[in-house]
């Protein structure tokens, strides 16, 4: 079994450096649920890769982001990021996330978000 901190690390950084995609790709299993707060799961590489894409084409400009904090226990990891970016059209925001990932093989099987959407 792979070191869950150290993968977790590895993709947190990608993300951090501007490589979110590059990431998904490495990291993510071909069966990932991935799902925000309390909205339906959304099933599959495929339809996770275009729900990704659809975000960052949202965004008019990024300003920053990083990882306050992180944890793993057992099978999952869990972080705490800020980000500052402006979306087209909805003007900028500071958004605060938590993230837990439950990964299977060296990959992220499924990832929930955590955030206040209010």
């Amino acid at each position: 079994m792979s070191d869950i901190a150290t993968l977790d690390k590895e993709l947190n950084e990608m993300v951090l450096n501007g490589k979110a995609m590059e990431a998904f790709e490495k990291f993510y299993a071909a069966d990932v649920v991935m799902q925000e707060n309390s909205n339906e799961p959304v099933s599959g590489k495929d339809a996770n890769r275009k729900r990704e894409e659809e975000f960052f084409a949202s965004l008019e400009d990024f300003h920053g982001a990083g990882v306050v904090g992180t944890a793993t226990n057992g099978d999952r990891s869990y972080s705490e990021w800020w980000m500052d970016v402006t979306f087209k059209g909805a003007g900028r925001v500071k958004m605060e996330q938590v993230s837990v990932r439950v990964w299977r093989d060296g990959l992220v099987a499924s990832e929930r978000f955590y955030y206040n959407a209010g």
